[in-house]
């Protein structure tokens, strides 16, 4: 097993730059203001043979007892619980506070390892730097640049001296399979993911963007590995103001398109909007297998629900390929088929094709419906093949090809979702055109 490294401390001394020191990454979001990390985020990191997983914590406000930060708080008291060692992150340009103290005292009570990190440390000398935060009480403090990756190596093999090594060559026997959730502000993302896992592992706050990050969540289900992506509800671009927010939204991009599936999240006490229909859009064209979730469908009468079904076929009809699910994420009504459809839907776009069948779909389909003729010229269709997955794309060869309407392309997409049972993932069709030898005499 590998060592949990939990990084604590109170706003803005550096956790999330540290934290992408170790897992050499750009996962945790940094910027120059208090209170931007707010749910716990792992990821892992190395040092020589040495594998750990670290997790980055928002600010700890020890003391606070209501609100947003009593929450983010209680995110941090659960990473220290399942803490193998504790790296107490302090700011060294503005030296020991209050703050400082009452963290300090927090994790005096701790039987696993606790060092101090003293951040923002380059360019002063680390003796003086350093003297101060003795009176903490938690031993030889470390002076570190996580921004300038100064002492991290020192830092890190302190915390870890009392674990023994972890082998180089160790992998997950089966890879998760990894799922963004995504959708607008407040349709119960968080609460989704912390029915799934039994905990409250990401913060639910009756609040929309009260998501900042892009947070990873591995869970196991009937025997499955999965990896939860809890993505920033996404809103109109005229409604996104804040710095914070416009990098939330690039996270949430970048989560969708690194995914295997998607699965969009609509509010069922709201109308379908034409954000949503955007979000969906975004999805398809990123290639992503996809399942729909409507949520908070418990507590509606059957003539509201008939009302909601009807609109979703409307204004998202162009998302036919998908299945779609009434589910209330409290109440845990309505998941198990949700995962069934997830299931279904990676296998599809993760299926493989082989020529001869696609080759007969096709001939079948034209036979049954000949491509319309452009003036002289009728295409020709020869032969397909796969051309990849995730999504599947199904490449045809022939004469003319570039002359295939857009209703034809349709007719052939269906006939090859319903021949391979492709139900859940976006279809690429790919004409590639012969050719001609005498085009230029």
């Amino acid at each position: 097993m590998k060592p949990i490294v939990a990084l604590i401390g109170r706003p803005n001394v550096g956790k999330s730059t540290l934290f992408n020191r170790l897992t050499r990454s750009r996962n945790a979001l940094v910027a120059d203001f208090p209170g931007l990390t707010r749910d716990r985020h792992y990821g892992h990191g190395r040092v020589g043979d040495q594998a750990f997983l670290v997790v980055d914590t928002g600010g700890f406000e020890p003391l606070v007892r209501e609100g947003i930060m009593f929450a983010m708080a209680r995110q941090t008291e659960e990473a220290i619980i399942e803490a193998d060692a504790v790296i107490l992150v302090v700011d060294g340009r503005d030296g020991i506070t209050p703050q400082d103290q009452d963290i300090a005292a927090r994790l005096r009570r701790l039987e696993c390892p606790v060092v101090v990190a003293v951040n923002k440390a380059e360019g002063m000398r680390h003796g003086v730097v350093t003297a101060e935060f003795h009176e903490l009480g938690l031993g030889e403090p470390e002076a570190i640049s996580a921004a300038h990756g100064e002492g991290i190596h020192a830092l890190i093999e302190r915390t870890l001296q009392c674990f023994p090594d972890e082998d180089a060559a160790e992998e997950e026997s089966q890879p998760a399979l990894k799922i963004a959730i995504a959708g607008r502000p407040n349709v119960g993302k968080s609460t989704l993911i912390n029915t799934l896992v039994g905990e409250e592992r990401v913060i639910a706050f009756d609040q929309p963007g009260t998501t900042r990050d892009a947070i990873a969540v591995d869970f196991e289900r009937n025997g499955k590995s999965y990896r939860l992506v809890d993505t920033a509800g996404l809103r109109r671009k005229g409604r996104v103001f804040e710095a914070v927010e416009k990098f939330s939204v690039i996270k949430t991009l970048q989560a969708i398109e690194g995914a295997q599936v998607a699965i969009l999240m609509l509010d069922a006490r709201q109308d379908i909007s034409d954000q949503d229909a955007h979000i969906a859009d975004f999805i398809v064209q990123s290639g992503r297998a996809l399942v729909v979730a409507i949520n908070k469908w418990d507590g509606l009468d059957a003539y509201k629900k008939e009302q909601i079904r009807q609109i979703v076929a409307y204004k998202l009809k162009f998302l036919d390929f998908a299945r779609f699910h009434f589910i209330s994420a409290r109440e845990n009504t309505g998941i198990d088929k949700l995962f069934a459809s997830v299931d279904q839907a990676y296998a599809a776009a993760t299926a493989k094709l082989s020529t001869p069948k696609l080759t007969r779909v096709l001939l079948h389909a034209v036979a049954r419906q000949a491509p319309p003729r452009h003036g002289a010229f009728r295409p020709k269709m020869r032969y397909a093949h796969q051309g990849g997955m995730n999504p599947p794309i199904i490449v045809i060869h022939g004469n003319a090809l570039e002359r295939i309407p857009g209703s034809y392309r349709r007719y052939l997409e269906n006939t090859f979702r319903e021949a391979f049972r492709l139900t859940g993932t976006p279809l690429r069709l790919q004409f590639n055109t012969s050719h001609n030898p005498y085009a230029d005499k």
